[in-house]
């Protein structure tokens, strides 16, 4: 099957062939077709397989469609939770939309406001935003949401996690009533699904993850260390294949520095990305990173999301994630567009109950390695039956619930990361 069999334009299918998409991905053969006839969409879809060409490319289709000539107010908005994320989705939809000659705007927090509402003032079709720095936007009447006709909430989980429930409580019903919402995730836990009642019309669902959270060109590791030896091993498994990179995650900010810089001793080059750098450092980390002139990018889970580098063969979890699912997002790096890829995770006697709660999210048990010459007692994650799915109903493939609670029950951060 081709793009153009999906139902889009030929000129909206040129930038694809000059990409190297030669066939749409499964998310993108039965999201587009959805979109293209107008309703809402509620899709999850495993991190990696082109999720944003799967509502960019029919957003831009309709939009083009419903063009009148007249003043160009932004008639879709993307909503993600990362500045990463937002410059990411923004270069895609910006690179798919060229032959319509659409205009994309991002805004995000972390850097001033007056070059994005100049941009926004020459006219956008499509706003890419954060919801915090969106938030800045509509106080200041920076922007005009009056004309959107297309909503995509990307990532949706990753929202609920970084609290941003106000935020879209706060910009959605501002939005046109008689707009189409597509709602993308990587997971579906009860919390996205009441998410998608809220503010979803009688969604068309699709779900191409087969149950599971994670592509299966994974593999995942357990390496069991005492915590006063996680340095040293990770310095080892970095340093047993030092030509590919890695991307180690650390929990906190300060940990990350001091992993970073314990590594820059050991010979290996690296950046650290967290909250407290600028977006210009961030930036510059990400692209030292993916032009290789770093072989390490180490971060917390800020980079979880946003971070596009194809080939990239090995993420490592320092510490693991708080949430578990979370560690979905973050081996979501590794393993993309059907490559192979390797997730390590160093794990401590004080993980086990993390541990259970990840290995509930993967269908097969983690494989526990032991590293030669660091010794240190297994960490069992105690779960009965490793990756059996929960409750599913019988009229969809939707779980009832991947975990206890509603996900957004944290303290809500509406204005933490923008």
């Amino acid at each position: 099957m081709s793009f153009s069999e999906l139902g889009l334009t030929p000129s909206l299918c040129l930038p694809l062939a000059r990409l190297g998409y030669a066939q749409p991905t499964p998310i993108q053969a039965r999201a587009i077709p959805a979109v293209l006839t107008g309703s809402d969409l509620l899709a999850r879809a495993q991190t990696g397989t082109g999720k944003t060409a799967a509502f960019g490319l029919p957003m831009i289709e309709r939009i083009v469609a419903r063009r009148d000539g007249g003043t160009r107010r932004p008639r879709g908005l993307v909503l993600v939770p990362t500045r990463e994320l937002a410059a990411q989705v923004h270069r895609a939809l910006s690179t798919y939309g060229a032959p319509a000659q659409i205009r994309v705007t991002s805004i995000f927090g972390g850097v001033g406001m007056g070059a994005q509402i100049q941009s926004l003032r020459h006219g956008a079709d499509i706003v890419v935003a954060t919801p915090g720095r969106l938030i800045d936007h509509m106080q200041r009447r920076t922007v005009d949401l009056s004309a959107i006709d297309i909503l995509t909430l990307d990532e949706a989980d990753r929202m609920l996690d970084l609290g941003f429930l106000p935020a879209l409580r706060r910009v959605i019903p501002s939005l046109p009533r008689s707009r189409q919402t597509l709602l993308f995730s990587a997971t579906l836990s009860d919390a996205v699904v009441k998410l998608a009642a809220e503010f979803t019309r009688n969604p068309t669902r699709v779900d191409v993850s087969d149950g599971q959270a994670v592509t299966p060109t994974v593999t995942h590791h357990l390496h069991s260390v005492a915590a006063d030896q996680k340095r040293a091993v990770l310095t080892h498994v970095l340093t047993q294949d030092a030509s590919s990179q890695a991307l180690v995650f650390c929990k906190t900010k300060r940990g990350s520095d001091r992993v970073g810089e314990h590594l820059d001793r050991a010979g290996i080059k690296t950046a650290v990305i967290h909250g407290n750098k600028s977006q210009g450092a961030r930036t510059r980390a990400l692209g030292d990173f993916k032009a290789g002139r770093v072989t390490v990018l180490v971060a917390t889970d800020i980079a979880a999301r946003g971070l596009d580098i194809v080939q990239l063969p090995l993420v490592i979890n320092y510490d693991l994630p708080l949430v578990a699912e979370d560690y979905i997002h973050r081996v979501g790096r590794t393993g993309r567009a059907g490559r192979s890829g390797r997730a390590v995770s160093l794990v401590t006697a004080a993980d086990s109950q993390l541990l259970r709660d990840i290995q509930r999210l993967l269908p097969a048990p983690l494989e526990q390695v032991v590293v030669e010459g660091f010794t240190a007692a297994p960490v069992q994650p105690s779960i009965p039956t490793p990756g059996r799915p929960r409750s599913w109903s019988r009229d969809s493939r939707f779980p009832r619930s991947q975990r206890t609670g509603g996900r957004h029950s944290r303290s809500p951060r509406a204005s933490g990361v923008r």
